[in-house]
């Protein structure tokens, strides 16, 4: 398998986990309505706890131990579970309540469009731009959500709660970019919901008091448990498996498979048909995303590496190449006077031999 081969491949996989990861997070709309009675904090509590659960005994099976983290690693973690689990639950709950939830969809849309742009910065790339492709690619998926979300009337502290969640959302992935060489995607995962549910037991003490917690009924256990395995776990691991080979930017796209898991799923539970703009919106997802993922055709030839003597080489392979070829050239036109020892006599004068002006026999 050539080199060109194997990178088209994982590739391929690192899409495939990141479009699943972010689908089964779109199903999360939909299976809602099982808890929708069960105190908000303390079910995202027990949502988190049992997920962290999950993962570390899957990290224990794969034989990764714990990993001492540094106090610079620490408080990313903290932040990233902070901003990204629990801030983001506070935002989408607040936002759903002043607005209900199609103006926090629609604003969640343009996820895409920050990553793009913030991406290569947190990634540290060599350039502090985005690629025009990926951005262009970023704005169709965009328009796609927001159509398959649909535009709500909305109002103020609903836009700003909106935008609290999206804020959220790309502090999800950017934050944990520099926590995954290191961690990897199971125990970034693991870490960043255990540490989700003091905070969120925190909120909940103070907002429902000590109603937060009580015992769920057989819908919500099975609630619950999905939220914490499938939307946790799972899509969690995915998403971050994928994220460090894909790159913030090409990876945002496929953000816009969260509405499109919404829709997938409510039409499987049967809660309802989808419209001609439900199924339009997920068309334009897709198309945008295999957009940003086509791989480049035509144009500049990409650039090469300067080389001494003017050459431009695109490996060492070539370079060694070029190499034996000017030394070849150089031995073919170097004129007899130029080949000299190391005192600027003729070489073969070290050797004995002749004098060439007298005669006579040189003697070494």
């Amino acid at each position: 398998m050539t080199t060109e081969t194997s990178t088209t491949t994982a590739t391929g996989r690192a899409a495939a986990s990141a479009a699943a990861g972010m689908f089964v997070v779109g199903t999360l709309t939909a299976v809602s309505g099982l808890i929708a009675t069960y105190p908000v904090y303390g079910g995202q509590a027990l949502r988190y706890a049992l997920g962290a659960a999950v993962l570390l005994a899957a990290a224990r099976l794969r034989g990764l131990g714990f990993v001492r983290l540094t106090p610079r690693e620490l408080v990313l973690l903290s932040t990233l579970s902070l901003t990204g689990l629990v801030m983001f639950n506070v935002c989408l709950i607040e936002a759903a309540t002043a607005a209900g939830p199609t103006l926090a969809g629609t604003v969640l849309g343009a996820a895409p469009v920050a990553m793009a742009l913030l991406g290569p910065l947190f990634a540290g790339a060599a350039r502090s731009a985005p690629s025009p492709r990926i951005l262009a690619s970023a704005f169709v998926v965009v328009a796609g959500a927001t159509l398959a979300t649909g535009l709500g009337s909305g109002n103020v502290p609903g836009l700003l709660w909106s935008l609290g969640a999206l804020a959220c959302e790309v502090c999800f992935s950017l934050l944990a970019l520099p926590l995954l060489p290191k961690l990897g995607a199971i125990r970034v995962s693991a870490y960043s919901a255990a540490l989700a549910v003091p905070f969120l037991l925190v909120i909940g003490l103070a907002v429902d008091g000590t109603a937060m917690l009580r015992t769920p009924t057989a819908t919500e256990v099975l609630g619950l448990g999905y939220q914490a395995v499938v939307v946790t776990a799972v899509a969690f691991f995915l998403w971050y498996s994928a994220l460090p080979h894909l790159g913030p930017d090409r990876a945002g796209l496929f953000a816009g498979m969260i509405p499109v898991g919404a829709l997938v799923t409510s039409v499987v539970l049967g809660l309802g048909v989808p419209s001609f703009a439900d199924v339009g919106g997920a068309a334009v997802v897709v198309v945008g995303i295999l957009l940003g993922l086509a791989p480049r055709t035509g144009g500049r030839p990409p650039r090469r590496r300067p080389r001494a003597g003017g050459h431009i080489l695109r490996s060492e392979e070539q370079a060694r190449h070029q190499r034996i070829e000017d030394d070849a050239r150089v031995r073919l036109h170097r004129p007899a006077t130029a080949w000299h020892g190391r005192d600027g006599l003729p070489s073969d004068h070290h050797r004995g031999g002749t004098d060439h002006r007298s005669g006579r026999p040189q003697v070494p």
